[in-house]
């Protein structure tokens, strides 16, 4: 089979967000070569005061989130009434669709916050459909110990890793996306089949891959849509998410936390929402 080559490298950069919550953020809306991500941000302090004002309620429209936690404790509220909570291990999907307004509140565990949140397109035919919610459990994501060492933690997606067929309990993401958080002892390498033609993104958060190319910290790592292997290599102790997805192939119209097609589509979630009919 093909090997993928890496063909964009994207830096990530500090910033904030919610009630001051200090975070490392990915904004992919105009990169069309990450289509079907959106965005990932990285939640990472041992400082309470960098992350309990937390996300207050604020909506969305037209996309999914994941969020994915390592270390910490969320509470998810929306006003379809949903309360859920994911702590260490855990994730959450939410799919946005015609709207949904919710907050996500940390809570102390284990001292100290690490995770990450994802947004995900919805395309055209399904942005307008009803919101949809899910916590998983540290206890339902699957972990593979691989041979040489390391483990991949399966939250998203059918994988065949190193023989083994296995199955994240996340099945109902948005253009198909599949997700993976793999640990990678040093010298050590991991062969992961892909369909041509699907999307594959890797965030390094911790450690540094074998890629030919000087790279900065916590980068983002875009793959050709050519090949059906994605082979990664450890240059030190390495962290990182694997991303897939399909392609949507449709134009973006981005303004905070809707993401639409067109401007008038914005339009219409701002004025949907400063009337009240937000998610009707």
């Amino acid at each position: 089979m093909t090997q993928r080559s890496l063909e964009n490298i994207i830096r990530s950069y500090p910033s904030s967000d919610g009630d001051g919550v200090k975070i490392r953020r990915l904004a992919l809306f105009n990169q069309r070569d990450a289509d079907p991500f959106l965005m990932l941000d990285e939640l990472v302090s041992d400082d309470e005061a960098d992350y309990m004002g937390g996300f207050p309620p604020h909506p969305h429209r037209g996309m999914e989130t994941l969020t994915y936690l390592r270390k910490g404790a969320l509470i998810h509220k929306d006003h379809m009434g949903n309360r859920g909570e994911i702590r260490s291990g855990g994730a959450q999907w939410m799919s946005a669709g015609r709207g949904i307004i919710h907050s996500e509140m940390p809570e102390l565990d284990q001292g100290g916050l690490h995770g990450f949140q994802l947004w995900i397109n919805m395309p055209a035919k399904d942005k307008m459909s009803a919101p949809d919610y899910r916590d998983v459990p540290k206890s339902e994501i699957p972990v593979v110990t691989l041979d040489g060492g390391g483990e991949v933690r399966v939250l998203a997606g059918d994988w065949k890793i190193e023989n083994k067929q296995v199955t994240g309990p996340l099945d109902k993401l948005a253009a198909n996306a599949s997700y993976l958080d793999v640990t990678l002892p040093e010298g050590s390498e991991l062969t992961l089949p892909v369909a041509s033609g699907k999307r594959a993104i890797v965030y390094v958060y911790k450690g540094e891959l074998v890629t030919g190319h000087s790279v900065p910290e916590k980068p983002l790592l875009i793959y050709s849509t050519h090949g059906e292997e994605l082979v990664l290599q450890a240059k030190s102790n390495a962290n990182l998410l694997v991303l897939t997805g399909d392609p949507i192939l449709e134009p973006v119209a981005h303004y905070g936390p809707f993401v639409m097609n067109t401007q008038e589509e914005i339009e219409q979630a701002i004025k949907d929402y400063n009337s009240g009919q937000f998610g009707r």
